[in-house]
This record gives structure tokens, sequence and C-alpha cells, in this order.
């Protein structure tokens, strides 16, 4: 079984006596251990596929699964406590609270999944040798530069050993040189066996990974030549 699962998958929004259909009848699957990207133009669909995957949603029709468990009916609560166990979360604008040090913002997650005080304090320590701030745990946010806020929020993407880490353009608010060393760093995380995806609208960014699923008009859209190779075909629309 794949990790995640999404069979004929539909997403509709009334507006008024508009419907929109914001994913058409997608099916998807995403393997353990997979480092893709999902790009797109605005309005494409991807940040509600991406809102789906990372269970802050539930499809209007079809079936969702996450390492075994099916989310499409799961209440608020249940989608949460998934959310704190199974997923990690990586914004363009960071999303570090500001009054608490580099390892108070790491340690939050832990905190809502009930991990013992002296536990946590090793888990960010190892963290943050991980990323490479050992040195930064005791700073406030707005001390860093911007590469060292989003590699202390991959750090708390990643401290409850989630199954998938979903990266919304993760890069956006970054330089070149310093977007290429995040980037560098998903592929150093994927390699040891993370699953990753990156959520994009830049077709450079989305080069980067092995994998690309595109998404136009709430379609996955395969390339001709993917067609032609058979790659993906595990992938329908």
């Amino acid at each position: 079984m794949a990790l995640v699962e999404l069979k004929n998958v539909s997403k509709i929004y009334q507006v008024g006596d508009e419907e929109i259909r914001a994913l058409d009848n997608i099916t998807l699957d995403i393997e353990s251990g997979e480092f893709i990207s999902i790009i797109g133009p605005s309005g494409s669909g991807k940040s509600t596929l991406m809102h789906l995957l990372g269970c802050l949603d539930t499809p209007t029709h079809g079936t969702l699964t996450l390492d075994g468990i099916q989310i499409q009916n799961a209440s608020p609560m249940q989608l949460a406590a998934i959310r704190n166990r199974k997923i990690g979360f990586v914004f363009q604008s960071f999303n570090l609270l500001p009054k608490l040090n580099v390892a108070q913002n790491i340690e939050v997650p832990m905190i809502y999944a009930g991990v013992p005080a002296r536990e946590r304090h090793e888990r960010v320590m190892e963290a943050l040798k991980r990323v490479n701030l050992e040195n930064r745990a005791r700073h406030r946010p707005m001390q860093l530069s911007g590469g060292q806020q989003q590699r202390v929020a991959i750090a708390r993407a990643l401290i409850n050993n989630p199954r998938i880490v979903f990266a919304d353009e993760p890069t956006g608010n970054l330089d070149t040189h310093t977007g290429e060393t995040i980037l560098s760093l998903f592929r150093e995380l994927s390699q040891h066996g993370h699953t990753i995806v990156l959520v994009t609208h830049n077709p450079e960014i989305a080069a980067v990974t092995p994998r690309k699923i595109e998404i136009r008009d709430g379609k996955i859209s395969l390339t001709l030549d993917e067609r032609l190779s058979g790659k993906n075909l595990h992938i329908q629309s």
C-alpha cells in the first residue's frame, strides 16, 4: 500500500449558485520515501490538493488514505491529531512564533503530542544539529536570516518524525543562493528516507525532484513524454 492514496477525489465549493470544482476526480499515489513536486499556476488546484493531502481539509467526493487511515470522513479533531502525528509543514513565510526562541519554536509540536520535557530537549538539540543551527537555539526568529528561519521551520516540521513533509513554496521568500541551500537540504532529507512533497509554481524548483505532478484546471496533467514512457502511469485523472 502506498503511503498516500487518493481515489477519484474531487473538491467542490459552492459560491452562490455557482459550483467551483477545485479538484476534479483525481487519483494519485505517493510512495513512502518519495521526493516529489506538485506544480501548477495560480488557481490550478495545487493548493487545494496540498490542503487535502495535509489533512487540512476533506474531499467532497472520493477516498483519501494516509498511512492506512481513511480521512475523508474524519472530524476536525481527528484531522488535527493526524497532522500532529504524521505530517510536517514548511511554509513560504516560515510561520515561526516571534516571542519564542528557536528551541521553543521547534518544541511546540512535541508539546501538543505530549512528549516529556527531557525528551523534548534531546530531540530539539538533535534537530538543530541536523540543520546546522546548534549555536542558534536561544536566538529569536528576528535575529536570524531568512535561510536560517526556514531551516528552523524544517527542523520543526521533522521533530515528531512525520510520515510525510509538505513544503509550500519553501524558497519563495529567499534569495536564489539561499533557496538552493534549502532545496539541497530537502534532497538530503529525501536521501535519508523522508517523504517530501514540494508545492510550487516555479518549474525550476519542481525540476529538482525526481517526480513532478502538474495540476491544471483541477486535474493532473501528464506530459507527452511521460505518457509514452509509462512514467507515473499509476497516476490517473
